[in-house]
């Protein structure tokens, strides 16, 4: 089942990563007591990933911020590594790998990839979360870049 508005985000393990360290969290405790708005992609390195959702949150950072939010995160179903590198030079942005999927399972918001050689990964998706309850969510149709952008997100906070 799907998390919806109004709900917490449930506890899983993530790992907190830049390109030269990685920090194990737990996501009950890293949401308490601030305004996050999360957005999640289907893999570091990939094209819709790396050239659009990941630049408009760098590009709207601060504009994010000046309307409260306290952190903007993105995690995506790839190991600690990957997402450190990634992550290198995206100033603003807090990169949680969920290696396993285990975060984006228990939010019910995976999918197959497999066709892709990709296997289980988590859907393309954006969020307002505060104190560790979902705000607003906006979910990506397959295939889609939409709804879960920093500019959407923007005009709906």
């Amino acid at each position: 089942m799907t998390i919806t508005v109004g709900e917490t985000l449930p506890d899983a393990k993530l790992i907190k990563s830049t390109d030269s360290a990685r920090e194990p969290v737990q996501s009950a405790e890293y949401f308490k007591g601030k305004k996050v708005v999360l957005f999640a992609v289907p893999g570091a390195f990939t094209p819709t990933c790396s050239a659009k959702h990941l630049p408009g949150f760098v590009d709207n950072a601060e504009a994010l911020k000046a309307k409260g939010v306290d952190e903007i995160v993105c995690t995506s179903v790839n190991d600690p590594f990957v997402m450190g590198v990634w992550g290198k030079g995206s100033e603003g942005i807090t990169f949680l790998a969920d290696g396993n999927a285990d975060f984006a399972s228990a939010l019910g918001l995976t999918m197959d990839g497999s066709g892709f050689g990709l296997g289980t990964r988590s859907q393309r998706y954006a969020a307002v979360v505060n104190d560790g309850v979902v705000e607003q969510l906006f979910v990506e149709g397959p295939g889609e870049f939409k709804v879960s952008s920093a500019e959407y997100v923007l005009e709906h906070i």
